[in-house]
């Protein structure tokens, strides 16, 4: 078995010269932004640029779930789990050019919002918000707690839980005081230096094993050496026959080419078009041109997680055997404190036994910023949801205060929910597929709701609320039989009795299901009551975004009262009132002129009136925001700016696909399946081969 090292003084000293830089940066940021306004503190003001916004968009999916996820199942499986950042690169890029235009020409500020804008009414709204709060505490917060804080335990000895606290604390600051400025910012640094520090371990890892031809010929037969580390007479601790192809055959357990492009990718296009982790960085940018951009910028950087996590995932488990592919429920509990096996300590194995001192404090810090970097978008778009389209459901008439003070207490309950949530996490021996399982019970109805709203006109309220319903009891009752039947369970305890659901139907084409059912329930119950009427199709689909006047009274009703109620914050919250769906007539901008303040600002009057001494400086903001607000809505994008966007969306599209189709086709001639003195018939050409297996 290899040596690795906990960290040392000169890994904390880099550790700690990181934590002063990281700090640094969200002071400066919350200090230059405009956090007294809800578009300042929620949107940066809607003036980034594409840059940091696309290095946000990767940061802020890329966290410990990923390192540490994307690792252990490579470790587990083999590069199959990359399948999920090619199909982000693709989604990105449908973000970018279908969903964004629509989102920024209605001037939305959440994805709840918007459907309430498409739709009308406010049960969509809460609804979803309160699922994507649901899904972010379930998957993506308590995930990301449990990963981080595994890496920490495995540096630095510390508790588990004690290291979580830690973090919590950390990120809740930086979260808290500079808003999504302060986020972006941070991001922009964290992504040059998770970036930087991936790619230098992995350059080392495939030095280590003698680059990919090593790993081709010495991940087959990486299986424990040490006897107590395995269950004898079994074969759970030998490595995926197919660990080389990344789509596998149409009934494969563990990625099922048509069940991966047709099941999984709605439950992509929820994470990736819908979630307002996401989606918020790019409204955040000055212009479409910039969102588009970003999104560009962001799908060619996720290339790179297939080589710079996934595979030191495999690279790690050829070096350490023993602890990454140990299956003894009971000697796994002493590595990992998992029963359930430890390939998730595939990442932080190799940084502690491949780095020199310094470089080790180095990765830690990366660990810790894509930790921090995904928390604190969790965090900052979690506390918009909440405030924006739950709270305010219950208080119309809330101050900007007080929304601001809530949305920062309500990220303390999400924290303690979600701790709690970790022991289950812990028990889960791939973590990156756990989010993906159980995102896909509840992800694909919205993601074909939010699809339908922006591309089939004829979709209303009614149809898109009722399918919902009939997909949420059927995703329920799905996740309640996955975790009453955890399985096949640890290693040697024999099959169970699992129901045909969960053994015949795997998880992605449930989620085709799940897709497709609500998509012709909401078809049918549509054409059933009737097409939605034309306020609620004023700049909220694909087809009218570049509508320049709003509907009439004529055109069956006046502006939607769920866009005509709503009121918008200045850049000085003392005199409007703050973003809101109040659905209060009485504060309605009525007929066309509410859309026209939607773009602007409704300044209430009764507020106006004790401030009419305000500095003219104050007024020339108000009206160059208002000005930009305006600009921004009309998506107005020069001749140039197009077309270098449309060469460099047709050539991320055309990698996106070219990987795909050479991972999951290309023959490798990896050495053959089996442990040494092993014999046993081996698949296809390697049949034929030596039975011999090389040494680790």
């Amino acid at each position: 078995m290899r040596e690795y090292a906990t960290l040392t003084a000169a890994d904390i000293g880099v550790l700690a010269a990181y934590f002063v830089l990281v700090i640094l940066v969200g002071l400066i940021a919350m200090c230059k932004s405009n956090k007294d306004t809800t578009s300042g503190y929620f949107l940066a003001g809607r003036t980034m640029w594409f840059l940091p916004i696309g290095a946000s968009l990767f940061v802020s999916n890329i966290g410990t779930e990923h390192f540490i996820g994307l690792a252990g199942s490579g470790a587990a499986s083999g590069i199959s789990v990359g399948a999920w950042e090619f199909n982000a690169l693709l989604l990105l890029q449908l973000l970018g050019w279908v969903f964004v235009p629509v989102y920024i020409a209605c001037g939305t500020y959440t994805m709840p919002e918007y459907l309430s804008l498409r739709f009308g009414g406010q049960r969509l709204r809460v609804y979803f918000a309160l699922l994507s709060l649901v899904l972010y505490v379930f998957t993506k917060c308590s995930a990301n707690l449990f990963t981080g804080a595994l890496f920490i335990q495995q540096s630095l000895n510390w508790d588990l839980y004690v290291s979580i606290v830690v973090l919590v604390l950390l990120t809740a600051l930086l979260t808290i005081t500079g808003g999504l400025t302060a986020v972006i910012y941070t991001d922009t640094l964290q992504a040059v230096l998770m970036v930087g520090g991936a790619v230098y371990l992995m350059v080392a890892g495939f030095q280590e094993v003698g680059g990919f031809q090593g790993l081709l010929e010495r991940y087959p037969q990486a299986v424990p050496l040490n006897v107590s580390a395995i269950v004898v007479n079994s074969t759970c601790h030998w490595p995926d026959t197919q660990a080389f192809r990344m789509l596998r055959d149409v009934d494969d357990d563990y990625m099922p080419w048509l069940g991966f492009l047709l099941g999984q990718t709605p439950g992509s296009v929820w994470y990736w078009c819908t979630d307002q982790v996401i989606v918020q960085r790019a409204l955040a940018a000055r212009s479409l041109s910039h969102a588009q951009g970003a999104t560009l910028l962001a799908g060619f950087i996720k290339i790179l997680p297939l080589f710079a996590m996934v595979m030191p995932g495999m690279i790690s488990r050829v070096l350490y055997p023993d602890e990454v592919a140990c299956t003894n429920p009971d000697y796994c509990m002493e590595v990992c404190q998992s029963k359930a096996g430890c390939s998730s300590i595939a990442y932080p194995r190799l940084v502690l036994g491949l780095m020199p001192d310094g470089a080790k404090g180095l990765m830690m810090a990366v660990m810790i910023a894509a930790l921090m970097s995904d928390l604190d978008s969790i965090f900052n778009s979690a506390s918009t949801l909440f405030t924006m389209d739950v709270w305010r459901k219950f208080r119309k008439r809330a101050s900007s205060t007080e929304l601001m003070v809530v949305g920062r207490l309500f990220i303390l309950v999400m924290v303690g929910v979600s701790i709690a949530w970790v022991p289950v996490i812990k028990e889960t021996n791939q973590v990156f597929i756990y989010i993906q399982e159980v995102t896909n019970y509840f992800a694909p109805p919205f993601a074909a709701v939010f699809l339908m709203a922006v591309l089939v006109p004829a979709v209303n309220e009614k149809g898109a609320f009722w399918s919902l319903m009939v997909a949420l009891v059927a995703g329920v009752t799905r996740l309640v039989l996955a975790f009453v039947y955890k399985g096949e369970g640890y290693c040697g305890e024999g099959e169970r009795e699992v129901p045909a659901i969960l053994a015949d139907f795997h998880y992605m084409y449930f989620a085709l299901f799940l897709t497709a059912i609500t998509a012709v329930v909401a078809l049918v119950v549509s054409f059933l009551t009737g097409r939605p009427e034309p306020k609620y199709l004023y700049k909220t689909t694909y087809w009218t975004r570049h509508d320049s006047s709003p509907p009439t009274d004529t055109d069956h009703g006046a502006t939607p009262s769920s866009q005509a109620d709503r009121k918008e914050e200045s850049v000085d919250v003392t005199s409007v009132t703050i973003v809101s769906v109040s659905g209060s007539k009485d504060e309605a901008v009525n007929g066309a002129q509410g859309r026209d303040k939607k773009i602007g600002f409704a300044v209430d009057s009764s507020v106006k009136g004790k401030h009419d001494d305000d500095d003219d400086d104050d007024d020339e903001n108000k009206q160059r925001m208002k000005h930009h607000l305006e600009t921004l809505a009309s998506l107005q994008q020069s001749t140039a700016e197009k077309a270098v966007l449309a060469v460099g969306l047709m050539v991320i599209l055309g990698i996106g696909v070219a990987m795909y189709v050479f991972w999951s086709l290309y023959d490798f001639r990896e050495a053959p399946y089996y442990p040494e003195g092993a014999t046993f018939v081996l698949p296809g050409d390697l049949r034929n081969q030596t039975q011999q297996a090389s040494t680790v």
